[in-house]
């Protein structure tokens, strides 16, 4: 019996050892608070202008709507100018947003700026 224990034990503080490594993979979310649905959602180092790939295409229809979620990916932590797009062609820019390893962040109406709207 005192075998079985020590197995047990074992097999805890194994499950508990890689329970930080899972969370360490969880996933840079974006959270879309603003009042449209976004279509296009590209990063850029912070201060440069080298978007990176539409994360939009990370979700299933290719749009965020107002509080949907968006797994983010090929992305480190750091801090990141974000361009956005929405349906009808309105592109606006957010600066200087902090992303972390496995945490969510979020853009409301109130953090664009630089909109601009298509020619017609």
């Amino acid at each position: 019996m005192p075998r079985a224990r020590i197995v047990a034990a074992l097999a805890l503080c194994a499950i508990g050892a890689s329970c930080p490594a899972l969370a360490a993979e969880k996933p840079i979310r974006f959270w879309n608070l603003t009042s449209a649905t976004v279509t296009e959602l590209r990063l850029a180092p912070a201060g440069s202008q080298n978007f990176g790939a539409d994360q939009c295409k990370n979700d299933k229809d290719g749009s965020v709507d107002h509080d949907e979620r968006l797994p983010i990916t090929g992305v480190t932590p750091g801090r990141y100018d974000v361009k956005v797009g929405y349906k009808g062609g309105k592109t606006c820019r957010v600066a200087n947003i902090s992303i972390d390893s496995g945490k969510v962040f979020s853009i409301e109406d109130k953090d664009l700026t630089d909109c601009t709207l298509p020619f017609r």
